[in-house]
């Protein structure tokens, strides 16, 4: 048996299938004799010694990780600043990593975790304690560069092609007399990736989503408002869908509200699809309905991808095998062989390489007019929204879920201040 422990956290928003890696990096770690432990509420977990005991978990309990959404163990969004300016918590997540001999921590996020990952690497090694940091890919924004997607975007992305396929089904019964506008609102601060997949919903002009507003392209709301107006027109009505991060020519978010930042320092967007509905129905005078999915978009393991549930397993289990080979500073990222048939393996990407950079969509992939998506961007997303992944069902008719509280171990250290 290998001296030491493996520690696992989530880190920023969930995903459908954040808990399927979870259990792949348990599963992988039991395989070779290693014990885990799981912080609560990710990195702030560490910070806190609040250690949780995964031996606890039997092995039907963590084989139910894999159809359980939300995240098992607690997330946050604490970003760590650099090394200097944030010195002192980097030195307490080492004091806690060397009181319970952690010799390997896995990092489960997105862009900022993977810089956390990087620089606790780093820091280790001006320790000079023997440990080894992966970074776990993860997020539905699908904006991680270098690998070809992220798990948790495919299932996300499935949601909204099949919300919007269904939603457009319903106004275009109602058309007639009723609603002649839907917006429908995904998530995606930068990149549009979420806003794209909708695109899957319809392949010609007439089909639904008729129109769709991405991050990457400035909002001209004259030539949108004449869109829309045209579309209903020709076709009836009109479906659209915007990204949250839609932004005007200034580069101004559409919906940025004053002086809100998250606790990422990211300016905190009030809800583009309200004010796309509400310009639509002041300024055309047509009856618009809205929605803003918000977290169901991500937390739907009931419509997850067969496709985005093998990525988020594969990923896990590389994790562990990168960690015990000691490939330091690393993440496991999914490359592409080919669409048709979609064939992928896991590889190994430098952490320097991944945080602190965002992948938008490539130009090829949006429309010529700004308003949709072309050929290649659908041979890109279909295969990540492909085959079903199936939940089990209690006899009430509600998904069978994994809710277990598990033991925290021992604390060791002074309370953390912070």
């Amino acid at each position: 048996m290998r001296a030491g422990t493996l520690l696992y956290a989530q880190s920023g928003g969930v995903t459908a299938v954040i808990n399927a890696t979870a259990g792949a990096v348990i599963r992988a770690a039991r395989t070779n004799n290693i014990p885990v432990l799981a912080a609560r509420n990710g990195i702030l977990g560490v910070l806190r010694e609040e250690l949780l005991d995964t031996s606890a978990l039997s092995n039907a309990q963590v084989r139910a990780l894999a159809h359980t959404p939300g995240g098992a163990f607690g997330t946050c969004r604490v970003k760590l600043k650099s090394l200097e300016q944030d010195r002192a918590k980097y030195e307490r997540l080492i004091e806690v990593m060397r009181a319970h001999g952690v010799r390997w921590f896995l990092y489960n996020g997105g862009n900022d975790s993977a810089d956390t990952a990087l620089k606790l690497s780093q820091l280790a090694e001006v320790h000079d304690y023997p440990l080894t940091c992966i970074g776990v890919p993860k997020t539905v924004d699908n904006d991680l560069v270098v690998t070809d997607c992220c798990p948790g975007f495919g299932s996300a992305a499935k949601y909204t092609a099949v919300s919007v396929a269904e939603a457009a089904l319903d106004v275009a019964a109602m058309a007639e007399t009723s609603t002649k506008v839907f917006v429908y609102e995904t998530m995606g601060r930068h990149a549009g990736w979420l806003s794209a997949a909708a695109g899957l919903a319809g392949k010609t002009a007439d089909e639904a989503p008729h129109l769709i507003l991405f991050p990457e392209i400035p909002f001209d709301e004259a030539g949108f408002l004449e869109q829309v107006r045209t579309t209903v027109a020709r076709v009836g009505y009109c479906v659209v869908a915007v990204s949250e991060g839609l932004r005007r020519d200034d580069g101004k978010f559409v919906a940025e509200s004053e002086g809100s930042v998250d606790a990422f320092g990211h300016s905190q967007l009030g809800g583009v699809g309200p004010l796309i509905a509400a310009m639509v129905k002041d300024r055309l005078g047509l009856k618009v309905h809205w929605t803003v999915p918000d977290y169901l978009q991500r937390s739907a393991r009931h419509l997850a991808s067969e496709t985005d549930l093998a990525h988020a397993q594969a990923v896990g289990k590389a994790a562990v095998e990168y960690a015990l080979r000691g490939m330091n500073g690393m993440m496991p990222v999914i490359r592409r062989l080919s669409d048709r048939p979609y064939r992928w393996k896991v590889v190994p990407a430098m952490l320097a390489e991944i945080a602190n950079h965002e992948k938008k969509m490539p130009a090829e992939f949006i429309r010529a007019d700004g308003y949709g998506i072309t050929e290649a961007c659908r041979r890109y997303l279909q295969p990540l929204i492909r085959g079903e992944a199936p939940v089990p069902y209690q006899r009430d008719g509600l998904p069978r879920h994994l809710r277990q509280a598990l033991p925290q171990i021992e604390q060791c250290l002074p309370p953390w201040p912070g």
